[in-house]
């Protein structure tokens, strides 16, 4: 079975001697993706070819290797030359529990131990053991100094190895072709190499190269930077290197190959670059066991720094600084202030918050903000920051302004009026631009939240209000404009009036001065008209741009109305009700007076008149004086036996009514009766005495007036 052990290089470190040396040989811990390349042969150029040797030339430019076997089974590498043209020969030696000194004979330059594995082919290209040639019972060796027959060492190949754990061998590389370009080994077998570095207690977790790896494997991870060239402390990659593995590994820093395999030349803070190749070497030291065969190992990887820095650019935001508030709200996310991605960006109100890193604006999606600058922190992946501004600033204003609309009332309904709310002059410019959006709203509160608009705008029936106008430009950004409204109410005549007259009179409308025109029901359009009986007019007066249609009536005096005529003896008393008192009286039509009562007048028939205040053509009626009777002798002898009132029987609702001095009604004398009294009372004669008594009645006229005739009479009836 293949065991890959590692890509890695893992050695030791002697003082003093060339790695070139067998006395100072590196310590192998597994498969490796980089070499040492050696500058020559080392203080001692070994000779190789002694005792059996098959490498028939000294040390040209070499390096010594030694390795442990951690567990027993199969080994076998192979030697890639970094230039395919180069030429590697190679020699195993041992085992051995005494090191090189096991190998050498004095003068030390001379090994004298015979190589169990050894090639010298003369070609260029990989070389080494292979797992698919088994190893000889015994290898085929030549006596000292004989170089005639090295037919196994002249191949490519050589068989690979049986191992055992403990067992420790020394390995020579030689470059017979002396262009230190270097190689690369790749170990395989089932046998393992002691290491720190397989050592699941000491090493659970892997080594971690820092930076980003390359896409190439062979190529150096990236280590990111804020800039080139800079300082460095390479003692901040330790930690992520060692990767919590155990406390005793150790990093060290170097700058090229062969001071990461000898461990010589540590870098600690200095300037770097991106051009130069930087290399880590892990270390293990048991603090217990200096000789531990694992102490000295190390690991190492390659990386090379990257500048990261970052660039901001500033960036400008609008938005809308709606209906004049003074502060506009701003989405600071949407600034294209970094092209990169990743990032983590911070805002400041002040330059001074930003480099203190304070009162950072925490909800930068709504940022409600006057015109301003913020201060923008971007700091990328890799740590890198780089500050810039966002100017904010308000979108072009939508200027509008309050205005007021009158209108004249609805005719039917004077407290409102219909208004076109489109046509109100809010100085938007003419044309109005493109993509203007106006809504009304009845509310301020509609008008913000966009919610119950006015669906008829251009015929709003309200009365005397305050509504609200929202203007939305191409960029949303919006002011609300307050529109008053007021119904213009009619305005009448204050002089014209209602008159009354005389129905048969004539008099003069006059609606007044003020008015900017007159329209009259007879057509004229004068202020005033003259000659104008009883009826109902009108007139249409202009004021401003409204009309108000004003109705005046000239109506006819109500006549007084006679009611009551008393009529005592030869006087008579008149009630007259209706019209406008005070009234006038007279019995002759031409001669008047004050008071309701005449007297002295004739029996008979009598003509009143009444006229009122407005002294219209009087009325009249007719009143009939009776021939009065004071006495009646009801003694039958024929002579004045009885009253006889049957000369009034045309009158209307005729009653002739008798009482006692009590005012007890003891007689009435209607139609039945032939309106006539004979002295009697309840069928019998009443004793002689004065009685009272009235004629009442309705005069015949249209009024049916009513009239009441007292008197008195002697009444003498023989005892």
């Amino acid at each position: 079975m293949k065991k890959i052990l590692l890509f890695l290089i893992l050695f030791i470190t002697q003082a003093v001697y060339s790695q070139s040396d067998c006395v100072s040989a590196i310590p192998i811990c597994g498969n490796s993706d980089i070499s040492y390349n050696p500058p020559d042969h080392g203080l001692i150029q070994e000779i190789l070819k002694q005792h059996g040797g098959c490498l028939n030339s000294n040390e040209n430019l070499s390096v010594w290797y030694t390795f442990t076997a951690a567990t027993s089974g199969t080994l076998a590498f192979t030697i890639k030359p970094n230039q395919q043209t180069d030429d590697y020969d190679f020699a195993v030696y041992g085992p051995t529990s005494t090191g090189c000194a096991g190998l050498m004979e004095d003068p030390i330059q001379y090994i004298f131990k015979q190589p169990i594995r050894c090639n010298f082919s003369g070609t260029s290209g990989d070389t080494g053991l292979d797992l698919t040639m088994p190893p000889p019972a015994v290898f085929p060796v030549n006596p000292p100094g004989n170089t005639a027959d090295m037919n196994v060492g002249s191949t490519k190949w050589s068989p690979y190895m049986n191992v055992l754990a403990g067992e420790t061998y020394y390995l020579i590389i030689d470059n017979y072709r002396s262009t230190a370009k270097g190689f690369s080994m790749i170990w395989s077998g089932t046998a393992s190499l002691s290491s720190a570095f397989n050592d699941p207690v000491l090493s659970p977790n892997p080594f971690i190269t820092p930076g980003i790896p390359a896409a190439d494997a062979n190529d150096p991870s990236q280590v990111m930077v804020c800039g080139l060239p800079t300082q460095f402390n390479f003692s901040t990659l330790s930690a992520g290197i060692i990767n919590g593995n155990d406390v005793n590994f150790n990093v060290s820093y170097h700058t090229n190959t062969n001071d990461a395999l000898t461990g010589n030349n540590p870098l600690t803070i200095a300037t770097v670059n991106g051009t130069t190749t930087y290399y880590y070497r892990v270390v293990y030291k048991d603090p217990n066991n200096p000789d531990n065969p694992i102490n000295g190992c190390f690991i190492t990887g390659k990386f090379k720094f990257v500048d990261a820095s970052i660039t901001a650019n500033t960036a400008t935001l609008y938005s809308c600084n709606n209906n004049g508030a003074g502060k506009a709200k701003y989405d600071l996310t949407t600034a294209n202030v970094f092209g990169g991605a990743g990032a983590t960006i911070k805002y400041y109100p002040t330059v001074a918050d930003m480099n203190a890193d304070t009162n950072e604006i925490t909800d930068p999606v709504n940022y409600l903000s006057p015109e301003a600058t913020v201060y923008v922190k971007v700091i990328s992946n890799f740590g890198c920051t780089a500050t810039t501004t966002i100017r904010l600033l308000f979108f072009a204003t939508v200027n509008i302004n309050d205005t007021t609309i009158e209108n004249c009332y609805i005719d039917n309904d004077i407290t409102r009026s219909t208004f076109d709310l489109t046509k109100a002059t809010i100085g938007l410019p003419n044309p109005i631009p493109a993509n203007t959006v106006i809504k009304y709203y009845k509310t301020l509160d509609d008008a913000k939240n966009q919610t119950n608009p006015i669906l008829n705008p251009s015929a709003y029936i309200s009365e005397s209000t305050i509504v609200y106008v929202r203007v939305e430009n191409d960029q949303h950004c919006y002011s609300i404009a307050k529109i008053t409204l007021k119904v213009l109410p009619p305005v009448k005549s204050a002089v014209l009036k209602d008159k009354t007259i005389c129905a048969e009179n004539k008099t003069t409308l006059d609606a007044g001065p003020g008015f900017v025109s007159y329209e009259w029901s007879t057509g004229e359009t004068t202020q005033s008209i003259s000659n104008v009986g009883v009826g109902a007019y009108w007139v249409k007066l202009q004021t401003g741009k409204c009309f108000t249609l004003q109705e005046v009536h000239v109506r006819a005096s109500l006549q007084p109305v006679i009611t009551n005529i008393e009529i005592t003896n030869n006087n008579i008393t008149v009630t007259a009700t209706g019209g406008v008192p005070p009234y006038k009286y007279s019995v002759d039509g031409v001669t008047w007076q004050d008071s309701n009562s005449f007297s002295g007048l004739p029996r008979g028939e009598n003509t009143i008149y009444v006229k009122d205040t407005y002294n219209c053509t009087p009325i009249q009626i007719t009143v009939t004086v009776p021939n009065l009777i004071n006495a009646i002798t009801p003694n039958g002898d024929n002579i004045n036996d009885y009253i006889d009132y049957s000369a009034l029987a045309y009158k209307k609702n005729l009653v002739f009514t008798v009482y006692d001095r009590y005012g007890n009604k003891l007689y009435e004398a209607n139609r039945t009766r032939n309106f006539t009294w004979d002295g009697t009372a309840f069928g019998k004669k009443i004793l002689t005495g004065t009685y009272w008594y009235t004629i009442s009645w309705n005069e015949n006229d249209k009024n049916s007036t009513e009239t009441k005739y007292s008197g008195w009479v002697l009444v003498k009836n023989k005892e």
